[in-house]
């Protein structure tokens, strides 16, 4: 994830720089779910099972402590459909474990609402698009009331929801309108996630915008996130899955505050890109533990192994390979004078497209220009 609006205000403010202290695990609790999303990376059906039962979870917990996890992103399938999930995420939280819920809203009522907001430091509800485009793109009409209604109903208890999108040809329409929505409802994140070619993602390979158009958007962004900050907005901006994003950040950072650009560029490089394998790992629902949610390779299950034990193998060489930084890659990654920013974005893309993990990433929008040319 890169943090657009808390890396503005925290350089320019001169407060010291936010550093993760472990590793982030996005957990796939259950692979149940009462949407067929069209860009799902996990094939969520509402008839599977859960496998993983709440017992052989908590008993856990340990293990993550011990690999250094110290965040866990809950989701799914639709993480609200486990009937356990506050009794997992209370266990986490009484072992000093940070817990985030990613849902789409739809099972957030008024019985659970409060539990949900004491439960979770972080509530994400995915919203796809204006009113046709979501349910079109979550497979239910209706969805989107609902997952407004959700926020809505969150806000009335205290809390607050941030607002997930997906970038995809199917959804760009509603790009700009979801901003005007977040300001107009009052969330305090907007997390634009960006295609990885995995699960529905890979079959929907057509449904990805160029280059061209990424960079078009991501421009937006970043000056959303600029014009926030000057307005003092409270609305966190992060892009997810993109992290060349930070590239051209730095650039537009660099000319608006030309005397803090060699700061931004150290705190950049400090928190170092691409993180999978690194300080990100996932654990799908029947306990398979990869790099990343969209990763195309398994390295361990922990059904058969201790986790701490995969996540931690030195002699894994996927491993030692993705924790080099910078890593060392193919195509135009290899001559570009910021990977160590980026980090090559994407092995997953670069897998889809190049079938290779080390080549570059093929959503890659900067210019050979840039890359090669671009000073601190």
């Amino acid at each position: 994830m890169f943090r657009l609006s808390n890396l503005i205000d925290s350089v320019t403010a001169g407060k010291p720089e936010r550093s993760l202290d472990g590793s982030i695990a996005i957990w796939n609790f259950t692979n149940r779910c009462n949407l067929a999303c069209r860009h799902c990376y996990s094939y969520a059906d509402p008839n599977s099972e859960d496998f993983l039962s709440t017992e052989f979870i908590l008993g856990a917990i340990p293990e993550l402590l011990k690999a250094g996890v110290r965040f866990v992103i809950f989701s799914g399938g639709e993480p609200l459909i486990r009937k356990d999930i506050f009794t997992i995420a209370d266990a986490m939280r009484r072992a000093g474990i940070i817990t985030y819920l990613s849902t789409n809203g739809l099972y957030v009522s008024e019985k659970n609402v409060d539990r949900i907001i004491e439960t979770f430091n972080y509530i994400g509800i995915s919203i796809d698009g204006i009113e046709e485009v979501h349910d079109a793109f979550r497979g239910l009409e209706g969805a989107y009331r609902r997952s407004l209604d959700a926020i809505a109903l969150i806000q009335q208890h205290g809390g607050n929801a941030g607002i997930r999108f997906t970038l995809t040809k199917e959804t760009q329409g509603s790009f700009y309108e979801i901003f005007d929505l977040a300001e107009r409802i009052g969330v305090d994140k907007i997390y634009i996630s960006h295609l990885v070619y995995s699960g529905r993602g890979l079959e929907n390979l057509k449904i990805d915008i160029t280059p061209e158009e990424r960079r078009t958007y991501v421009e937006f962004i970043i000056d959303k996130a600029f014009q926030y900050h000057d307005e003092g907005r409270k609305i966190d901006i992060v892009t997810g899955n993109m992290e060349m994003d930070a590239i051209l950040f730095l650039e537009k950072f660099a000319e608006r505050y030309p005397e803090l650009g060699g700061e931004m560029a150290r705190r950049l490089r400090n928190w170092g890109g691409n993180s999978a394998g690194r300080k990100l790992v996932n654990i799908d629902w029947k306990g398979n533990v990869k790099p990343d949610p969209f990763f195309p390779y398994i390295i361990g299950n922990m059904t058969e192994r201790p986790f701490s034990e995969i996540w931690l193998d030195q002699e894994n060489e996927l491993l030692t390979r993705l924790r080099e930084h910078s890593r060392k890659l193919s195509g135009k990654c290899a001559d570009c004078g910021v990977i160590d920013i980026c980090n090559g974005g994407s092995r997953s893309r670069a897998w889809a497209i190049h079938g290779d993990l080390w080549a570059e990433d093929p959503s890659c929008y900067l210019s050979m220009a840039e890359i090669t040319g671009m000073e601190d």
